[in-house]
Formats: C-alpha cells, sequence, structure tokens
C-alpha cells in the first residue's frame, strides 16, 4: 500500500511538533499475549485481543456517560470482565476474581502494560526525528505512559507525555487533543498527529490535526466522514518529508 501524501508545500512547512499515540501505535499491546499465554495455556492471544477490544469499549462507555475513571482502572476493569465472561481461571484452578490471591494474579498481568514491546521500527524511527519536537499523546495514564517508555529506552525521546487523565475524559473528545495543543504551545494546525487507531486519527482530524494514519494490516478506512491527510504502512514511512 503505498504512502498516501496530499499535503501542500505550505501545509507540511507548517508542522512544528509530532504527537505520538502510545498504545498499538508506538507499543505492540498485543505483546501482554506473552504473560497472558502463561496463566491462561493456549488462550494468551484470544485473551490479549478480547481485554483490548473491552478496554476501548470501557473508554468510550465511560467518556459518554461521565463516570469517568482513570485507564489504568478501565484497563483492569476490562481484564475482569474478559476474564469472567471466558470462564478463565489461574493457574492451579483459583478463579480471577475476588479473592486476594487472585487480585495479587492480575495485578503481575497488569504490570505487562508497563513493559509493553515497542514496535521493531520505532526507536530507529524516533531516531531518525530527533530534530523534531516529539510528544505522546495518550489514554493512558501519566504513571502508565511514564512506565512503558522508560521500559522501552525511550525516557528522553519527548518532549511532552500527555495523559488524558488531564482531561478526566478520553479518545476521541477533542478536549484530550486541546491538552496537546496547551502543552506545546501551538495552534492546532501545527501538529502532526500519529496514530494506528483509525477512530483516535478521526478524532484528531475533525480536532484540527493534521493526521497520519499508521496501517500495519493494509485495512480499510473506516467510514467515519474524514480522511487522513497521509496513510503510513509503518512509522518507517514517517521520513521528514511526509510534513
Amino acid at each position: 500500500m503505498p504512502n498516501d501524501k496530499k499535503a501542500s508545500t505550505s501545509t507540511k512547512s507548517a508542522i512544528q511538533a509530532l504527537v505520538f499515540d502510545a498504545y498499538e501505535t508506538l507499543f505492540d499491546v498485543s505483546s501482554v499475549a506473552t504473560s497472558l499465554e502463561q496463566k491462561f495455556p493456549g488462550q494468551g492471544a484470544a485473551v490479549s485481543a478480547a481485554w483490548r477490544a473491552k478496554q476501548l469499549q470501557y473508554t468510550w462507555l465511560r467518556a459518554l456517560t461521565g463516570q469517568y475513571e482513570d485507564f489504568w482502572k478501565v484497563t483492569e476493569s476490562a481484564l475482569v470482565f474478559v476474564c469472567n465472561d471466558m470462564k478463565l481461571h489461574v493457574q492451579g484452578g483459583l478463579q480471577v476474581q475476588p479473592a486476594p490471591v487472585e487480585r495479587a494474579a492480575r495485578a503481575k498481568l497488569m504490570d505487562a502494560y508497563l513493559h509493553l514491546e515497542p514496535f521493531p521500527e520505532v526507536k530507529q524511527v524516533l531516531q531518525s526525528l530527533s530534530a523534531q519536537r516529539l510528544a505522546i499523546l495518550s489514554n493512558g495514564t501519566l504513571a502508565m505512559l511514564q512506565g512503558v517508555v522508560e521500559n522501552a529506552g525511550l525516557k528522553k525521546v519527548f518532549s511532552q507525555i500527555i495523559s488524558a487523565d488531564e482531561a478526566k475524559t478520553y479518545k476521541p473528545n477533542p478536549a484530550v487533543y486541546e491538552l496537546a495543543v496547551g502543552k506545546l504551545g501551538l495552534d492546532k494546525h501545527k501538529i502532526g498527529f500519529v496514530s494506528s487507531n483509525f477512530w483516535d486519527v478521526a478524532g484528531a482530524k475533525a480536532f484540527g490535526f493534521r493526521t497520519y494514519w499508521v496501517n500495519r494490516s493494509g485495512a480499510p478506512e473506516e467510514e467515519l466522514g474524514v480522511r487522513p491527510d497521509a496513510t503510513l504502512r509503518s512509522l518507517s514511512d514517517l521520513g521528514s518529508d511526509s510534513f
């Protein structure tokens, strides 16, 4: 799939900062499957996929209903639901909820979110963009984001790590994208936003960011009435000539 570049030279030159989504863009959330497989042999990948889907669903539902809880709690709640829904048991036949031993097992699985693996191209791409102002804007709590960034060896890469927790809601609510404008001190049209989640790209585009969709799987665009400014096969396509 070719790199889809439509921006004019004047638009490209206006970009003064690149803001990255974290989960599924920089960090592979499916890498938690290794820890899950140890607890639930033969079901690690399935649990990982269901966990991520429920995690996102809970962010949207909590944003819509105004019943905010931070992303760490949302992530844990999603894990509990999936384990109950799939009738999973930790090794030794103990149910995941609610005894103290099960809470300890949950804590260990949750810790995997602080050690997500970056996608293979991430470190090299970010190094190549070191002359640019780089930031993260994510639903994750600040502690979660700082943890995964440090554990991935990327601590000194980003000028800002911005958590939706400050807005007490979740993407794609415009209030979350507005955080980047305030933190970076830039007009929204001077910010490029990079995400592998099309719904996130759609929210950022509607807000006014220039958007880059990292479409690693070759998926079709969602029918949401907006299109990304550029579609990339991986972060490796995000060269200096992209903005």
